[in-house]
């Protein structure tokens, strides 16, 4: 038995996230860490919100909230959606929690006594109304580069150029409006990241198995211009892990905290840790290498803008804390997927939400679309008439059509048992010999985390219950010869658990539909496909299901496309 790790990019607390979202980081996660658990290994799945930086108090000011109010509130909407989705995080914290307060404390500790934070002094903007400087995105005012009015102090939303503060024209506060704004000196922490760059370098160059996208990102940042830089690890804010603390071997950063992503990968551990608390599990044996977490496999899930800080800044952490952390094994990164010919946007409401998702139809519905269409070698794009066609064809017609057409021939020919007498033939060995080799193609991509591969592997398998069952019509053949016909749907139902349990980690909500018409609980991986069809005996009851998929009408497609094209509300 393997022990597998799997964090996904934490997503962030300001509202409810979108389509492009999920299948960038939680939902692959998920069908990870689903399958490892089908195939028998030890699993700590883990995930969280995050809370901390700017947004999050912009977030609760425009709901007119208390930000630890507004986190506490939207945390647990995320997790009720994520609940929705199938999720199945062995933990769900949050980034705000006392564990990770000390643990973000701890390696900062840490990281000065390697002499890898420095002290530098810079100015900021500082509004005089507010009494307080501002960070980036609490400033707005217009694009120098394309005149757009609401452009933010680190980037414009509107032609992407980065920005900085002193570059916008009219500058103004996001808190109170004001341009009474002034540049003034502050100080902060900022992380040697270049001291460590010729070590990560050589960390990167050992990964000769990551994906393509994961790795050249990570060495663009490394040696594009002038290098890795270093980087500031904290803010003029108020709402964070307060970066002035007892313990601390420096003194001035009152009123500071640590900057949202030098606390939110610390999170995966200090997530971990609430689980161990909660629980009475031990947190240190998947973190600590002297205390079990040496045989490990350690997988992120993320989309490719996240990819520099956990290639570079958290892995700077962890080796810069010279304690025996878990580094990360493998990254799967992926790339965006865009909305019915433009973009996803949070900001702007443009597309599919997940609490919307979830209100037009079950989630297997959106899992098996997301997944067998996830953005893995290029962006990737939704749009209403794809997603109709997967739905009616690959769920509706394929998958479901096989349950319902054997489940109701053989209850109308025999009752529902399964039936006994025939014996196998060519058709049956023919089928057998399929199934092994697509299940064993199927394992191998799963373990590589292909998964636009592992979907039209599993859809595969599928297609080819529906031949055999095609092919031999045990309809047409009962009329002549009915124990033939028996035989012929004795192996079909048992198809239904083999499928059941294959398809699992993409639709698990439908395989708990197929298994409860068997009546079985058997979930144990069939690595013999023969003795897998001979599972349930003759004699074995069955339920006739309601209908795993239904399809998806013209007119409710249109539908949607017209409501989801414009601005939520």
């Amino acid at each position: 038995m393997a022990r597998h790790l799997i964090t996904s990019a934490i997503p962030y607390i300001n509202g409810i996230k979108h389509l492009g979202n999920l299948v960038g980081s939680q939902l692959p996660a998920d069908l990870f860490a689903r399958y490892q658990r089908a195939r028998g290994h030890e699993v700590m799945f883990i995930c969280a919100t995050d809370e901390h930086g700017t947004p999050a108090e912009l977030a609760a000011a425009k709901a007119g909230k208390p930000v630890a109010e507004y986190c506490t509130e939207m945390h647990e909407v995320q997790a009720e959606i994520a609940r929705g989705f199938k999720l199945s995080f062995d933990h769900f914290g949050r980034s705000s929690s006392v564990q990770n307060r000390k643990l973000t404390q701890h390696f900062a500790v840490q990281l000065a006594k390697a002499g890898l934070l420095r002290e530098v002094t810079e100015k900021q903007m500082y509004s005089k109304t507010d009494g307080r400087f501002l960070p980036d995105r609490y400033i707005e005012g217009t694009c120098p580069n394309c005149g757009y009015e609401s452009a933010r102090g680190d980037q414009c939303d509107n032609c992407t150029k980065q920005l900085d503060p002193v570059d916008l024209i009219n500058p103004h506060s996001v808190i109170s409006g004001s341009t009474d704004l002034e540049l003034r000196e502050t100080k902060h922490l900022f992380l040697r990241q270049s001291a460590l760059k010729d070590q990560l370098d050589a960390w990167i160059d050992s990964k000769t198995d990551w994906p393509l996208l994961t790795t050249s990102i990570a060495k663009k940042w490394l040696h594009d211009g002038d290098g890795l830089q270093d980087r500031g690890i904290t803010r003029d804010l108020s709402w964070g892990v307060p970066a002035q603390f007892e313990g601390a071997p420096w003194s001035g950063m009152e009123g500071k905290v640590f900057y949202v992503w030098f606390d939110a990968p610390i999170e995966y551990l200090a997530a971990t840790q609430e689980w161990a608390d909660k629980t009475g599990g031990d947190w240190e044996r998947w973190w600590r290498t002297d205390k079990g977490a040496d045989d490990v496999t350690y997988t992120e899930f993320m989309g490719k803008d996240n990819v520099p800080f956990h290639t570079l800044s958290f892995p700077a952490t962890i080796l810069g804390s010279n304690e025996p952390w878990k580094l990360v094994d493998y990254i799967k990164s992926f790339n965006y997927l865009n909305y019915d010919g433009g973009q996803f946007s949070t900001s702007r409401g443009r597309g599919v939400f997940m609490d919307q998702a979830l209100e037009i139809l079950p989630a297997d519905y959106w899992r098996w679309w997301l997944l067998s269409h996830a953005p893995e070698s290029a962006d990737s794009e939704f749009t209403w008439e794809n997603f109709q066609a997967s739905v009616n064809k690959d769920l509706a017609d394929v998958l479901g059509n096989f349950v319902s057409r054997i489940t109701k021939f053989t209850r109308s020919k025999f009752g529902e048992a399964l039936p006994e007498g025939g014996e196998w033939g060519d058709q049956e060995a023919a089928l057998i010999d399929e199934l092994t080799t697509r299940s064993r193609a199927y394992e191998t991509y799963m373990e590589a985390m292909e998964i636009r591969k592992s979907a039209a592997e599993l859809r595969a398998i599928w297609v080819a219950g529906n031949e055999y069952l095609q092919a031999s019509a045990p309809w047409s053949v009962f009329k002549t010869d009915p124990d033939r016909a028996a035989a012929i749907a004795r192996l079909a139902l048992n198809l239904i658990p083999l499928y059941a349990v294959l398809s699992t980690p993409f639709i698990p909500d439908a395989a708990d539909s197929m298994l409860g018409a068997m009546q079985t609980e058997d979930r144990s991986w069939p690595l013999d496909v023969k003795a897998a069809l001979t599972a349930l005996p003759a004699g074995h009851a069955f339920t006739t299901p309601e209908v795993l998929f239904r399809k998806i009408a013209d007119e409710e497609r249109e539908e949607w496309q017209n409501r989801f094209a414009g601005m939520r509300d």
